[in-house]
């Protein structure tokens, strides 16, 4: 009897009976948003004008050509997750995942155990997530099982490739089931190449695939409680704002120093809630300070705490207005960048998420939504407008009596990883020469310098700094419910010579 390998969650066995070897509960636990991303790439596969963008068919894995089976069912999908529309498909976490390698041949297996569910018996899609970028060639894969409609499917993998989509056989009962999937590369050079891709490059490392079974025609909407469902909206909102401020904001390089925001002096955690006082909400809706989102838990914490607000209907109106003004603005910012038309996508469903009606005060989880979006939008606002005024100076240093001026300049730093976002912040700093006439300066500094030049060289001369600072806003969410978190003095606003 062959030997054959086993991978299963990094580990290499060597055994000739394999069938009861499983890995449990596959799905990432660190990503909250693992399938409303999914969604989310589905809804965004679609162009304008109702057809698959050409990045969509590398993204799924769909091999080239007219009457591709996988491009209509991706395009399929796509229609049903349509933006409009909240739900419309149903998923299935496998219960194990096992990869296997024929020691003589070096022909590869995936089995997958699916839990007992009256969804198998719906017609479905197995999706295929890959947990890093394939590296190496472009491959040409072949998937073959019973268990798969047709039984034989192809596939294509690049560098861009982010899944791949295999077209199940709709089963006649609701039992408990095992898939086993035979996987070949066409070219029987790249057998490496496609092992490399199911279970990663390195030896003891994770399966580098998640699988997940998409079945159409849900009907959950129906099935779940008001409180429930508007947990689900809130928790949909959450993750299509953490896609949007990575789509708009600096991201953080893997290489730079991280900072932690609890290593930073805080005044006392406030409360954002039902019982939250008009004045905090009435100040903070009118502050231009940088928020961060800190929902290191947040997964399941929205079924407890769904996030709630009970504004005063002239607050309420005033949070509307705002909404809407800077989303506007944000609208024709992010027009003119390389990323506009799917910001301006994600941002159109924040607020459709988010809605405030004109005519009723709309429910406090719809308040709790927009506050947070218009925190978001004037930290994007914010950024901007700092870039903006950074390259103000810039634009002068030539001119030699201003070049090395004291002044504010950009300076951006990144966060801890697992923040919601942004994970940068632009703190800025103040740079340049404090000769005179100085800058911003008191009395204290214009005797120091007055000092300094009569001949007493040993003395410190007045230095560029920060004169004036904003504080930074952290909304975090755990689970005692939301909580605002104010950190001051964190960004430079203004320099003098002190």
């Amino acid at each position: 009897m062959p030997v054959v390998k086993v991978f299963c969650c990094g580990a290499l066995v060597l055994c000739w009976t394999c069938a009861a070897l499983t890995v449990s509960d596959p799905t990432p636990r660190h990503a909250p948003c693992y399938v409303e991303d999914i969604f989310a790439a589905l809804r965004e596969s679609v162009g304008d004008d109702g057809e698959l963008t050409s990045s969509s068919f590398t993204q799924f894995g769909v091999c080239p050509g007219p009457d591709s089976p996988s491009g209509s069912v991706l395009l399929e999908l796509a229609q049903e997750k349509g933006r409009n529309q909240r739900r419309g498909l149903e998923v299935l976490h496998p219960t194990g995942v096992l990869v296997t390698e024929e020691e003589d041949t070096g022909a590869l297996e995936l089995t997958f155990d699916l839990p007992p569910s009256p969804l198998l018996m719906l017609s479905h899609v197995l999706l295929l997530v890959f947990q890093s970028p394939p590296k190496g060639e472009d491959l040409e894969v072949t998937f073959s099982s019973p268990s798969l409609q047709p039984h034989t499917q192809s596939v294509c993998i690049s560098a861009e490739t982010e899944y791949t989509l295999l077209t199940g056989n709709a089963s006649d009962a609701s039992s408990g089931q095992k898939w086993r999937i035979s996987v070949e590369a066409k070219s029987p050079d790249l057998k490496q190449n496609l092992k490399d891709i199911l279970i990663g490059e390195k030896s003891g490392s994770s399966i580098n695939i998640t699988p997940l079974l998409l079945f159409s025609g849900g009907t959950e909407t129906s099935r779940v409680s008001g409180s429930t469902l508007s947990s689900s909206q809130t928790f949909s909102f959450l993750c299509e704002l953490r896609r949007f401020l990575c789509e708009v904001l600096p991201q953080n390089r893997p290489e730079a120093p991280q900072l932690q925001l609890g290593s930073l002096q805080s005044v006392p955690y406030l409360s954002l809630g039902l019982s939250s006082s008009e004045t905090l909400l009435a100040g903070l809706i009118n502050s231009s300070s940088t928020t961060v989102f800190s929902f290191s838990r947040w997964g399941s914490v929205l079924q407890v705490h769904p996030g709630q607000l009970a504004l005063s209907p002239s607050l309420l109106e005033e949070l509307r207005q705002r909404v809407e003004q800077i989303g506007m603005q944000m609208m024709e910012v992010i027009g003119g960048k390389e990323v506009g038309s799917r910001a301006k996508e994600r941002l159109g469903r924040l607020k459709e998420l988010s809605a405030l009606p004109k005519t009723e005060p709309g429910a406090g989880e719809n308040q709790y939504r927009a506050f947070l979006l218009l925190k978001a939008l004037q930290t994007v606002a914010r950024s901007y407008e700092l870039q903006i005024g950074q390259r103000t100076p810039r634009a002068g240093s030539t001119h030699p009596a201003r070049g090395n001026f004291c002044s504010l300049r950009s300076l951006t730093v990144s966060l801890e990883k697992h923040l919601m976002g942004p994970n940068t912040a632009v703190i800025n700093n103040c740079r340049g020469s404090c000769l005179f006439p100085m800058l911003n300066t008191n009395n204290h500094a214009v005797l120091l310098n007055s000092h300094i030049e009569s001949g007493n060289a040993e003395e410190r001369g007045p230095c560029c700094v920060p004169v004036a600072y904003e504080s930074l806003e952290v909304v975090d969410l755990n689970e005692h419910g939301t909580f605002l978190s104010i950190k001051p003095d964190v960004v430079a606003r203004e320099c003098g010579c002190r």
